[in-house]
């Protein structure tokens, strides 16, 4: 088995085209890749930091060079061993993360030596086919993503709205219900409690830890490269939403809401004025994100803003079968999950739960 790659080790692929792995969270060579290529926040450096930061993660990636030494395809990683055993994921916690590649060839050269180390591959594509036609490679899941042009102007934008959205902003604003960004991280507090809430009584399961938020707040939005949107009933926050930019693309990550207050109808409201005000910066997409494929309740919410529906492809190599004491293992993340989520557990029992936990769901 070849070693893995390094820095200080470039293999030689054929005579035009070198492999290296780098760091890219500075290496310049993913930066100018990024830059030339369809590429979305998944794959930027802050994004990155995030899931260093949080989850204590290793994000490296493959990238082929030219005979001129150009950067002409990229895979960022991680190489993940835990509980599960060892595991190769571009990326954990993402939506998605497309391979930076248009070459079959390039492709199959840039997964040689991440294939070579025997463990199970997983790789999440969205706008980039080129992985979905590798045989090495099973289709396991699929996931819905949606997206809206927000390129038109704001009158075309709203007439493609479906009439229960314009009911909605009509009597958020008539209700009394405002709408800004957060400025504090009380704020954001405030935030992540309604989003463990949500996970915990609505969907039954543990929220992300409190500090992947606040690493989000200081990557992205303390550098104005996003903002939380609250939506305020009497000066009391009751809903919100989080979106992250990249180049000139607005994500929407993270949504939640307090049960009792959605008669106000805060969340349409807080996704128009989130339109209007990035696109008076330059920001000509809004990425509404994943939704899983059974997920009826949000994907048809998604698409009463007038959305773009895609598919979010699942890939898998797998060496060897699952091992028994894996899918045991699984089977135990799943008895602790419902344990810490049951209604009789505190909150703070359960938020300690997914702070411990939430790193092996990748």
């Amino acid at each position: 088995m070849n070693p893995p790659l390094s820095p200080d080790s470039p293999l030689l692929i054929t005579p035009a085209l070198t492999l290296i792995t780098v760091d890219p969270h500075s290496d310049p060579r993913w930066q100018t890749l990024v830059e030339q290529q369809r590429s979305d926040v998944f794959h930027s450096p802050a994004w990155m930091q995030v899931l260093t930061d949080t989850y204590g993660l290793e994000v490296r990636a493959h990238i082929a060079l030219d005979d001129a030494g150009t950067p002409i395809g990229g895979v960022p990683y991680c190489h993940i061993s835990d509980i599960f055993g060892d595991r190769i994921a571009t990326l954990p916690f993402s939506d998605y993360c497309d391979p930076l590649v248009t070459d079959p060839m390039v492709w199959s050269a840039l997964m040689a030596e991440p294939l070579q180390q025997r463990c199970p591959v997983l790789v999440r594509c969205l706008h980039n086919d080129v992985p979905l036609a590798d045989p090495r490679f099973e289709l396991v899941k699929k996931a819905k993503w949606h997206g809206l042009d927000l390129t038109p102007d704001l009158d075309a934008l709203w007439r493609g709205f479906h009439d229960s959205t314009h009911r909605a902003i009509h009597k958020s604003q008539r209700n009394g219900v405002v709408v800004g960004p957060a400025r504090t991280v009380d704020e954001l507090r405030q935030f992540y409690d309604m989003h463990l809430a949500l996970r915990k009584y609505k969907y039954r399961m543990l929220a992300q830890p409190y500090r992947f938020f606040e690493n989000i707040w200081r990557h992205f939005l303390e550098r104005g490269a996003g903002f939380l949107m609250l939506a305020r009933h009497q000066e009391r926050v009751i809903a919100g939403a989080m979106f992250l930019r990249w180049k000139n693309t607005l994500y929407y990550k993270f949504n939640a809401s307090t049960q009792a207050n959605l008669e106000h109808r805060p969340n349409d409201q807080i996704i128009w004025q989130a339109m209007r005000s990035t696109r008076e910066s330059g920001c000509r997409a809004l990425d509404f994100g994943l939704s899983d494929w059974d997920q009826d309740g949000l994907i048809r919410y998604k698409r009463k803003f007038g959305s773009a529906e895609k598919t979010i492809s699942f890939l898998r190599y797998t060496p060897v079968s699952p091992r028994r004491a894996e899918m045991q293992t699984r089977e135990l993340l799943s008895a602790l999950t419902r344990l810490f989520v049951d209604r009789t557990v505190p909150d703070e029992v359960t938020e300690r739960g997914g702070d411990n936990l939430y790193r092996y769901f990748s």
